[in-house]
């Protein structure tokens, strides 16, 4: 996962949790961003030595605030690319849930390094009435160095929902295509979307 995992899995997670959506129209997505961390900032406080010791709570927490704001489907087949149009319904749906729990747990621990403080979100200046939009932010690191993080996000009409993240440009929807297409390659669609159950379903037992 090169420079995305080399900066720490809370500025992944913490963007994927940006994607508050606003009520009755999708209003501008920058706005959306800067609300959602006021709130995640509100929802951490003073729980982070609890959520450390309880893992079942810490992801329902984070899925409470995800699951309505990240287009979980247009990131599933994104990821799946070519893969996707050859699967089943079955497997489709599948595989949306696994990498969606797999996401979920794999960065959540992060998401207690969150710090509202070193998120500057810079002003939006695109169309807040296209289908997709780009909002930039910046991450400022424990030593001072400011990491580019930027967040695609797909307008539904009446709230923006994020689909991908960029660290410093690294696309984790790119990452994860090339990881899958290769893992797929070498076994089968079925056998990736088992192994991602069976690894959520260890997580969850843990």
């Amino acid at each position: 996962m090169g420079r995305i995992n080399r900066y720490g899995p809370a500025a992944f997670l913490a963007s994927l949790l940006l994607g508050l959506a606003a009520a009755a129209n999708p209003g501008s997505p920058d706005a959306v961003i800067e609300g959602a961390v006021t709130e995640l900032s509100e929802k951490l406080s003073g729980r982070k030595d609890e959520l450390a010791q309880d893992s079942d709570t810490l992801y329902r927490m984070i899925n409470d605030i995800l699951l309505p704001r990240f287009d979980r489907k247009l990131a599933a087949q994104l990821v799946l690319a070519k893969h996707w149009r050859t699967a089943s319904d079955e497997q489709r749906e599948r595989f949306i849930n696994a990498f969606y729990n797999s996401l979920l747990r794999k960065y959540a621990d992060g998401i207690l390094e969150f710090d509202e403080n070193q998120i500057e979100v810079i002003e939006f200046r695109g169309d807040t009435s296209a289908k997709r939009s780009l909002v930039k932010t910046n991450v400022t690191l424990d030593d001072g160095t400011k990491v580019p993080v930027h967040y695609d996000l797909v307008n539904r009409g009446d709230r923006w929902l994020i689909f991908n993240v960029k660290v410093e440009g690294v696309s984790y929807v790119s990452n994860y295509r090339t990881e899958l297409d290769s893992e797929i390659r070498a076994t089968s669609l079925a056998a990736v979307i088992e192994r991602l159950e069976s690894e959520a379903s260890v997580a969850a037992d843990e």
